[in-house]
Order: C-alpha cells, then structure tokens, then sequence
C-alpha cells in the first residue's frame, strides 16, 4: 500500500504574515476517509470548520509538517530567488523529510511539467512519483488536507499579531482594507514597516511610497506659505 504526500500552502500573495507551507501524508487506503471527512480546499471551509477538520486530519496522517516562513524571511529570500522558487525548495525539503512514495503538490505557477522537474531535481536520489497540477487542493483529499493544516495555522498566526498589537489586520492580504488600514497606521506610527510586513510586496512599496509624497506634498506646501 503506497504513502501518499499532499502538500499546498497558505499565505502566498499575503503582505502581512508568514507564507505556511504543510505537507500531509497519509497511507493510500485511508484517502476514503479523508472524503468522508469532506476536506476540501481550505478556502471552501469556515473558520470553524477548518479547525474541526485540523484534528481529524492530524489523527488520521501518517506523518505531517508544517512549515512557517516569516515575512522578514522572505524578503530576504526574495532578493535572490522568486517566490515560486521559494516554494519548490520548501516543497522539496518536505518530501526529502517524509519520504513517501507519491507526492502531489499544486503546483505555484501554470507551467505545472516545469515545477515537477523542479521538484524531482532537488530530490537527489530519492525516488518519488511527483504529481504537480494547478488546483490540486481541489482534486487531491491529500491537498485538501494539507491546504487545511496550512490555513489553520497562518490564521492562528494573524489573530495572535492582533492580540499581541491589539489591532485589527484583517486577512493580511492586499485586497483587504482593513489590512491596507493596519499598514498606514503602523508605518504613521513606527515610521518604518515590522519585521511581520513584507517590505518587499508591491502593497507595501506603494503604501510607503504615498506617505513619503503626502510629506512631500506637506513640505512645498509649507514653503510656498512661506515665501508669501
């Protein structure tokens, strides 16, 4: 009976918050009951039901990791590799942890043959049969549930900043506004982003960069008062 590997991720396109990547292993036969259970993609599930499945899931793997990546973290990484490339080397890492004997990840980017080669080159001479495809979190239960595990914990990360900032962030994405809100006022505040803000995203560039015109603007504004 083979062991089977899901592995997915939550927190890709967040500027705020730590990029979870998890991997959930399962013997093959029990993937029926991973159905039952009725995993799905994370993104499908409330809050509630996530956290539910999060236990079952856990009891019912035959090993699992979840690995968190600060935001500090990637951007660091950031200024040498791109995040898709981020993803693979941590995907690679668990698979070379686990040691199943499939793997099926979703994949991170369109060209899903690329990412499974990827893959397979960073795994040496361990030998795994890689599944990538696009949506995989939606086809495979053993995506489902790693999807799961990942959101879970990405979730419990945030509310942990916003007790501990006694704040509200949001989701941490940049469709959010009430995230966009959070990192205005912080940089109003502290002048420069946390360590939790990715410095490098586009949203938070672009945030810092309209401060710095609005202090533009206040300065000409000033000085032309005072040429008056």
């Amino acid at each position: 009976m083979k062991i089977v590997l899901g592995i997915d991720e939550a927190g890709r396109g967040a500027v705020v918050g730590p990029l979870i990547i998890a991997g959930a292993m399962f013997h093959e036969k029990d993937l029926q009951k991973l159905k039952a259970l009725e995993v799905r993609d994370s993104k499908e599930l409330s809050r509630k039901k996530r956290e539910e499945l999060e236990e079952k899931i856990k009891e019912l793997a035959v090993d699992f990791v979840v690995v968190s990546i600060s935001a500090s973290k990637i951007d660091e990484m950031r200024s040498i590799k791109n995040l898709n490339r981020i993803e693979i080397d941590y995907m690679a890492d668990i698979i070379k942890t686990l040691r199943p004997d499939k793997v099926t990840v979703d994949s991170p980017e369109a060209n899903t043959e690329k990412i499974k080669n990827e893959i397979i080159g960073k795994l040496g001479e361990l030998k795994v049969e890689v599944v990538s495809e696009n949506y995989a979190d939606k086809k495979y239960p053993e995506v489902s549930a790693a999807s799961i595990l990942a959101k879970v914990v990405r979730d419990r990360s945030i509310k942990a900043l916003e007790k501990k900032l006694n704040v509200e962030i949001g989701i941490g994405y940049p469709s959010d506004e009430r995230t966009i809100k959070f990192l205005k006022e912080v940089l109003e505040k502290q002048k420069s982003f946390p360590e939790f803000v990715r410095k490098s995203w586009i949203t938070s560039q672009r945030v810092k960069g309209e401060k710095n015109q609005k202090k533009l603007d206040h300065f000409f504004v000033k000085d032309e008062g005072s040429e008056d």
